[in-house]
């Protein structure tokens, strides 16, 4: 692969996980919003932003051609389903614990996830691990052993954020589909719900979205392209670059995340905090490094030369 492919790969993952980094600043702006409100906004104009930009992208055609052959093949349509609900779980439990001072926990969860992606990878797929990638697990449960112990209550912001986007990414293995149309496809599967909440919420009079303001409108619509940029772009990189420069580019996200908790937004930030945390950015290290060890590159080019 061209050197110009991958930094434009690198740019386009980069960016998305800035993007994503720094999310926690949109929902704050309508944290006088429900979070199931502010949740069945983002799925309902997520669906629409997306059918905007089939249309535009001229893949419109495709999306009807991927639709039929769901319908057709009952595997692919029920991890669909379970990938839909599996992101709608994540998008509200990350946007209630964001608006309700919980910044620094959601942050962990995401630095977690790559750790249980592996997990998940090892006990369904049967993956094999080496031996770092199991010092790195025991570093990371010692971690959240630590947060457990020390709030005298389980992090379950933290491992619900975790486990529900490591096993979307596992539904998602069973998924073929172009990136822009799954991205439609799953939020197809909600959009109907969404709707129908988003009514249930007009005709009991309990309402934001077209009763607060003008600005709290916009930016409830606007939750579907803050959704789906990031998700775009992340598509775009993830196609050039090794899988290795990935698994670190990710860490940007709830580093930053954790930033704005820390400084911005004054969360508190315990020694037990910072303890757990140093366990967890010990365990992502040593994961990452056994990462570049598993994934030399020759071996990269000879894979990205299959995949061209």
């Amino acid at each position: 692969m061209k050197n110009s492919e991958i930094k434009k790969g690198t740019f386009h993952a980069g960016f998305s996980y800035f993007l994503w980094g720094l999310l926690p600043i949109y929902w704050k702006l309508i944290d006088q919003v429900n979070a199931t409100e502010i949740l069945a906004n983002r799925v309902f104009w997520s669906f629409i932003f997306m059918v905007l930009i089939l249309l535009v992208t001229k893949k419109w055609g495709l999306f009807l051609q991927t639709l039929k052959g769901f319908a057709q093949n009952k595997k692919q349509l029920y991890a669909l389903a379970i990938a839909s609900l599996l992101i709608s779980i994540n998008w509200f439990v990350y946007i209630w614990a964001v608006n309700s001072g919980h910044m620094l926990e959601a942050s962990l969860g995401y630095y977690i996830n790559p750790l249980v992606s592996v997990l998940l990878g090892m006990i369904v797929l049967k993956e094999k691990l080496s031996i770092p990638q199991y010092i790195s697990f025991g570093l990371a449960t010692i971690g959240v052993l630590i947060i457990s112990i020390s709030h005298g209550e389980f992090p379950w912001i933290a491992i619900s954020l975790a486990l529900s986007f490591g096993l979307y990414g596992l539904a998602k293995k069973l998924i073929i589909v172009e990136s822009s149309v799954g991205l439609t496809l799953e939020t197809l599967v909600l959009a109907p719900i969404a709707a129908l909440y988003m009514c249930f919420l007009f005709m009991n009079g309990t309402n934001s979205f077209l009763s607060a303001s003008a600005g709290t409108d916009l930016l409830l619509i606007g939750a579907g392209a803050a959704t789906a940029v990031p998700l775009l772009y992340f598509a775009k990189g993830a196609q050039k670059i090794p899988l290795s420069l990935l698994g670190f580019l990710q860490y940007i996200a709830p580093t930053l995340t954790l930033i704005l908790g820390v400084f911005v937004y004054k969360e508190h930030f315990s020694k037990e905090q910072f303890l757990s945390f140093i366990f967890i950015w010990f365990a992502l290290t040593i994961y990452s490094l056994s990462k570049i060890r598993l994934f030399p590159e020759k071996g990269i080019i000879q894979k990205e030369k299959l995949n061209s």
